[in-house]
């Protein structure tokens, strides 16, 4: 025991190299079950915003006019849609690739991909859902949701599952490169 320490002591404070082995810290069974949860947790909420999205219609009349409140009137909502869906069919994907196999790290730098997409997608329907629901006066763009309660409802609801979606793939982003990098 002694003799760890002298060694120690004598090397140069400095230098970035003690010679010591490295400790392997394998997959545990708890690991994959939690990893296994949250990319569960994940697919349900990516699942749940793209259901929800696609379903949300509505229409008003305003002067006698008939218009109709959809998703696919908005660019940016179909941008929300095919992110969510990708995730989603993503995440089933992931759910068979096994933990030890070599393509972990492809998983873990599409990780990143899907994190960023989701966190992207949120961001940019929630700005668009933000006009819907109050208007932007400088532009003249009156608000719709007054008009269209069910369909801002559902899109607020999948704005919601899609940020649930996005934080879960950051912790689960998070927790992977904890775990590999541990």
């Amino acid at each position: 025991m002694f003799h760890i320490f002298k060694t120690l002591l004598a090397r140069d404070p400095f230098s970035s190299s003690l010679d010591l082995p490295k400790a392997k810290f394998p997959m545990t069974k708890t690991r994959r079950i939690f990893t296994l949860l949250l990319r569960l947790l994940a697919m349900g909420a990516t699942l749940a915003a793209t259901i929800i999205m696609v379903t949300s219609h509505d229409s008003a009349e305003v002067l006698n006019l008939t218009f109709e409140a959809k998703y696919s009137n908005e660019s940016t909502f179909k941008y929300f849609v095919i992110a969510e869906a990708v995730a989603s069919g993503y995440s089933l994907i992931v759910l068979f690739i096994s933990s030890k196999s070599l393509l972990r790290h492809l998983v873990m730098i599409l990780d990143v991909v899907i994190t960023t997409v989701l966190s992207s997608s949120v961001s940019a329907a929630m700005a668009i859902a933000h006009v819907g629901k109050k208007g932007n006066s400088h532009a003249g763009w009156l608000p719709i949701c007054g008009l269209v309660h069910k369909f801002c409802n559902q899109v607020t609801g999948a704005l919601i599952a899609g940020f649930i979606a996005a934080i879960i793939y950051l912790v689960l982003l998070l927790y992977t490169l904890h775990t590999v990098y541990i």
